[in-house]
């Protein structure tokens, strides 16, 4: 059995669920409790659990992240949203210096069952500061779990993992995901960390991408299949640890990729995954890797702008053709 409901209220269930199975899971951030979140994920909670599970913090993520981190070490298992994900850079020092480090520096004595909900992305007309995918930033500290849902099914099952894991987990929501309606399953399940999923199958080429970006890639690929074009489209949906194993599937399958993602380009995550490729599958590729990101500049205000900004599905398509030099 299943029923469609919308991201936001799929990652409402996710935390009701983990909450009312687990006592020590406590919910924290910035108008979480009265107010229940900018985007009403967490209305009732309050009514629900009380103060001391659904917390309204003062305009302090550094101090509140921190005590996100102290409450994990002593057991607790605290869900913190930042409210915007271009805020982590206000708690850099305990999300990457200590609960990123914590059990290694501790010879394992101390676990982090710390998650970080981070609403990311451009196309809602906020501006440079509240409008960027920093996901780059937080696969570059080892120590961190890194998921992106692009759906309705993934968005809950990976905030129960994410709660359910001993280590902490950064799980970042495309903004412009939350009202997307979709079916899930209406019976518990988790989606795993760590596992890739193909979305669409396809022997010319391979579109790897996660969160928003998928949801262009398949529209990308289903122009492209009117001319022609077999393409495969792969959602990562967790960054670290990345589904290796998948991405060498279907590299060696297809022979042919572009990395799509909304992050700016320069210094991104999509990079990365370029430069793996190259190194440990050169023999495999007919052609360079082609990565297919934002614009290396700050994103703009003005909707026109704004929306030339990050890939559509034309630019995919556009890239994909550049590939196979159609």
């Amino acid at each position: 059995m299943s029923k469609k409901i919308t991201v936001s209220k799929a990652i409402r269930e996710g935390l009701l669920e983990e909450m009312r199975r687990d006592d020590k899971v406590f919910i924290m951030g910035e108008d979480m409790a009265v107010m229940g979140n900018v985007f009403a994920i967490t209305t009732g909670f309050l009514e629900e659990f009380g103060p001391n599970r659904v917390i309204d913090t003062p305009i302090s993520e550094e101090g509140f992240c921190g005590m996100g981190v102290g409450a994990a070490m002593r057991g607790m298992k605290p869900v913190i949203e930042l409210m915007y994900n271009d805020f982590i850079t206000e708690a850099a020092d305990p999300i990457f210096n200590q609960a990123a480090k914590l059990k290694y520096m501790s010879g394992g004595q101390c676990s982090i069952p710390l998650v970080l909900r981070l609403p990311m992305g451009s196309g809602r007309r906020n501006a440079g500061q509240h409008s960027q995918s920093l996901e780059a930033l937080a696969c570059h500290f080892p120590g961190l779990k890194v998921v992106c849902p692009s759906n309705a099914e993934d968005a809950k099952g990976l905030i129960k993992a994410a709660i359910r894991d001993p280590d902490p987990v950064i799980v970042f929501e495309h903004k412009l995901l939350y009202a997307h309606k979709e079916e899930i399953p209406e019976e518990e399940y988790i989606t795993p960390i760590g596992e890739a999923k193909v979305r669409r199958e396809g022997k010319d080429i391979t579109i790897i991408t996660w969160s928003r970006e998928v949801n262009f890639a398949m529209d990308a690929a289903k122009s492209l299949e009117a001319e022609g074009i077999d393409a495969e489209v792969l959602d990562l949906r967790t960054l670290v640890p990345v589904d290796w194993d998948a991405i060498k599937a279907s590299v060696s399958k297809t022979h042919n990729v572009i990395i799509v993602s909304e992050e700016v380009k320069r210094g991104s995550y999509a990079g990365e995954l370029s430069a793996q490729i190259a190194e440990e599958l050169f023999d495999e590729l007919d052609a360079p890797v082609e990565r297919v990101c934002g614009l290396n500049i700050v994103s703009p205000f003005s909707p026109v702008l704004e929306d030339e900004n990050f890939p559509h599905p034309e630019t995919i398509a556009a890239a994909v053709k550049r590939v196979l030099n159609k």
